[in-house]
């Protein structure tokens, strides 16, 4: 059975999307925005988050 890992250039991707979607959701929040963005942001930023916490990092 294959082992699914992230290699440490595809998690620093994952982190950053997170980051950016969770910034864009906080100006959407703040801003009194449509809440299609907010759901969509925050999902992003969530499974983002969660692929990070539950998917183990490759090592050398």
């Amino acid at each position: 059975m294959p082992e699914f890992t992230l290699t440490p250039l595809v998690a620093t991707m994952i982190f950053v999307l997170a980051c950016v979607a969770g910034v864009k959701y906080r100006r959407v929040w703040k801003a009194e925005g449509p809440r299609w963005q907010l759901w969509l942001f925050g999902a992003i930023a969530a499974v983002s988050l969660l692929v990070l916490g539950f998917v183990p990092l490759k090592t050398v």
